[in-house]
């Protein structure tokens, strides 16, 4: 299938296939008149690759996913590269809460310092 098609399928755009290629995370292959051609294993890249960058990975992380699929693996996360990936991510996730729950005593204790009659609804209790 050629660019425009697999960018369909995929619901991505050409630019971003094209970029995907410039990082080496997918491979087109040229017919005789220069146009890319791309096949359904292709396809099952871009759509790990969507569905990484969806849940906040990069297309650095994507990398060993990626590498697991074109070994032939049903899943790009079925390798252990790829479960350190996943491993690394979940505690930047736990850092960046614990982060963001103390922005939030402090942000808190300036509402309450600010304003010490007024209760802090439940949404500003969670």
């Amino acid at each position: 299938m050629r660019i425009g098609e697999l960018a369909r399928r995929a619901g991505v755009s050409p630019r971003a296939l094209r970029y995907y290629e410039q990082q080496g995370l997918i491979r087109a292959r040229r017919t005789a008149n220069g146009y890319r051609e791309y096949s359904e294993a292709d396809l099952k890249l871009v759509t790990e690759i969507r569905s990484l960058l969806t849940v906040g990975f990069t297309l650095e992380d994507a990398k060993p996913f990626v590498a697991c699929l074109r070994a032939g693996h049903e899943s790009g996360a079925d390798c252990p590269e790829s479960v350190e990936v996943y491993r690394r991510k979940l505690a930047e996730i736990d850092d960046e809460i614990r982060a963001l729950l103390v922005r939030r005593a402090e942000v808190a204790g300036q509402l309450s310092t600010a304003c010490p009659g007024c209760v802090l609804t439940k949404r500003e209790k969670t």
